[in-house]
């Protein structure tokens, strides 16, 4: 009995003794210093196990103890709180820096850039071309809809929950904006088209304020807008840039987009605004100004009458011809 005795407390001691020598070393494991030596991201898809994912971190040289990782993650229980997503596991990370990263959810955050004045088509070929975004858009919004902005978003965020988010993003800024008086327009929608127009004239800041009074003075007076981005969206129908000069002929054509041959604003907008542009008609400057013209260094010259119009005019246009004979 006692040499029973003795041969069970040796073989409990052997037992601690291994156990603790596991233990220490699955530690040290846990808090070492991972292989990795860059950056490396890992989508990790719901549904994904702890073994999936151990075996996804080694092959991509995150750890190089896949077993550490699930006991580790099973004897801490994080392994009922792992969240699916996509995940930037730095150089060096160690098992225990992985474990926690995943327990976090801190994923990748992605962004895209809807610039100002881009037509509804070119947003969604953008929406449908970035990465990391699943699915379709359901339902193509209206032209002028969308709020140009850089958007951020998670890998397998929709498509179509990023193009809803645009649209919200409009309604909200125009519900912000909502002035009491509209001044010679009639609604915020008309707001919104005459932004549209401001923003394919001009990518100065500085002069939409001064783009939106010339438009906002030829309304009062009953004036014709004139304006040629209109022109090129009666004729491309917002599904592209024209791509060439406007001629005479375009000018004349039959169309309610046409403010050469229409009297006030087109029927919707013609492009996507952004808020400067929109706040430039609801803030214009003050000006008796009627006309403006490119003035060939990517800004344009404003006049009062249509006898200093025309001056500007052929200032224009011989800058023109010398860049083209050059």
């Amino acid at each position: 009995m006692k040499r029973a005795l003795i041969a069970i407390i040796i073989l409990v001691f052997l037992a601690f003794m291994t156990v603790s020598t596991v233990w220490l070393w699955m530690g040290t494991k846990v808090v070492n210093p991972g292989p990795g030596t860059t950056d490396v991201r890992i989508i990790v898809k719901p549904g994904f196990s702890v073994a999936l994912i151990a075996s996804e971190l080694e092959q991509m040289g995150v750890i190089d103890s896949p077993l550490v990782f699930k006991l580790r993650a099973r004897l801490t229980n994080v392994h009922k709180v792992l969240k699916a997503g996509e995940y930037n596991f730095p150089a060096h990370i160690s098992i225990g820096g992985a474990l926690q990263l995943l327990k976090s959810g801190n994923t990748v955050v992605r962004k895209i850039t809807i610039p100002e004045g881009m037509y509804t088509i070119d947003v969604l070929e953008l929406v449908m071309a970035a990465d990391g975004l699943s699915g379709n858009v359901e339902r193509v919004p209206g032209e002028g809809r969308l709020l140009p902005e850089t958007y951020h978003y998670s890998w397998d965020d929709s498509r179509d929950g990023l193009i809803r988010r645009m649209e919200s993003d409009m309604s909200l800024l125009l519900s912000e904006l909502e002035p009491d008086n509209f001044g010679p327009l009639k609604s915020i929608d008309e707001v919104l088209v005459l932004a549209s127009i401001i923003e394919k004239e001009t990518a100065v800041d500085e002069e939409r304020p001064r783009v939106a009074a010339v438009f906002l003075n030829r309304i009062r007076k009953g004036m014709r807008l004139q304006s040629d981005p209109t022109v090129v969206y009666a004729i491309t129908g917002g599904m592209g840039e024209l791509g060439r000069e406007l001629t005479r002929k375009d000018l004349a054509i039959e169309n309610p987009f046409n403010t050469y041959k229409n009297s006030g604003l087109p029927p919707e907008p013609i492009a996507n605004p952004g808020r400067a542009s929109i706040e430039a008609v609801l803030a214009p400057a003050i000006t008796n100004e009627l006309y403006f013209v490119a003035s060939g260094d990517g800004g344009h010259v404003f006049a009062r009458t249509l006898k200093e119009h025309n001056r500007n005019v052929a200032k224009w246009r011989k800058i023109k011809r010398e860049n083209n004979d050059k």
